[in-house]
């Protein structure tokens, strides 16, 4: 089953299939782990933001089983993410190596990434207990399915189609919201709220692409690429910060100062091409938006 929820199907049935789908793959990652561990946790990861967005999406039908999922969810993944925290900030410095400005910053930002492939090889190897987490972490998404049978939506097609339609206005409201507070003197958690808020409009259109394919594509498309940019903005400041946490790992001065200087740049750079992007992707009035979401699942679901 893929990441999307037919309007001509049972609601409840489709809602359960998405989301044991999710975990059933997520289970498979941390237990198997056919790349690795790093990988089987990003992996893992990944999943748990879909289930996350796609139990917002009901959060106003069944607000008990959003708010205690969510929870679940959120602190299995907590459990795991100081590693592949550590792997994204590699790839972090790999990108601003990509985009150096001279040979100068390249080399240094070449240095700068084997530091940080240093640092997680050294946090890998300290790291205790791992193997038990992930067997503890598998056994949380076990019950996460089990609590998937409690859940039902017993409204008509017409009670759906107006939930559906409600989020998406809520989501897009946020949205518009954040990307306000993205212009003039705005702060990374702006920018990090704009990146949620995208994300989840994204995943929506992914689940409910069915009632508009070739319009829902071309705008989950756009969302894509908008996540991904403001994914950098945010990776940068987790960059930053730890040049201010653990200073001792960045021994030559002319290095450190490449890289702030990099990371500065780049901040500005991406931050004016995302602004320019998220206009575009949220362009359309939420209640409009949300109108033209419940028409088309009542029409495309009969």
């Amino acid at each position: 089953m893929a990441y999307r929820i037919r309007p001509d199907a049972d609601f409840t049935q489709a809602f359960r299939g998405v989301a044991a789908e999710q975990l059933e793959s997520a289970i498979t990652f941390l237990e198997e782990r056919p790349d690795g561990a790093h990988e089987a946790i990003h992996s893992f990861r990944k999943n748990l933001k879909r289930l996350r967005s796609l139990y917002r999406l009901v959060a106003r039908e069944v607000p008990h089983f959003q708010k205690q999922e969510n929870a679940r969810l959120r602190d299995a993944a907590r459990s795991l993410s100081a590693i592949r925290d550590a792997a994204a900030l590699i790839g972090t410095a790999q990108y601003l190596q990509h985009s150096a400005r001279g040979k100068e910053e390249s080399e240094a930002l070449g240095r700068i990434v084997t530091i940080l492939e240093g640092r997680r090889d050294w946090m890998a190897e300290a790291e205790r207990g791992l193997e038990q987490r992930l067997i503890e972490t598998s056994g949380v998404l076990k019950e996460a399915i089990t609590a998937l049978d409690g859940i039902s939506f017993d409204g008509s097609h017409r009670r759906n189609a107006r939930m559906l339609a409600k989020s998406w206005r809520r989501t897009a409201r946020k949205a518009k919201a954040a990307l306000a507070g993205c212009h003039g003197d705005a702060s990374a958690d702006n920018f990090h709220d704009l990146r949620k808020r995208t994300y989840d409009y994204r995943l929506y259109h992914a689940l409910l692409r069915d009632i508009w394919p070739g319009a829902m594509k071309a705008k989950r498309d756009a969302a894509k690429e908008l996540v991904e940019d403001l994914g950098h903005i945010h990776d940068l400041v987790v960059l930053c910060e730890l040049v201010e946490a653990e200073p001792q790992l960045f021994t030559r001065n002319d290095d450190l100062a490449h890289l702030l200087d990099a990371i500065i740049f780049r901040q500005q750079e991406d931050r004016r091409q995302a602004l320019v992007k998220a206009e575009a992707v949220f362009a359309d009035d939420p209640d409009e938006e949300s109108e033209r979401i419940e028409l088309l699942w009542l029409t495309v679901g009969n």
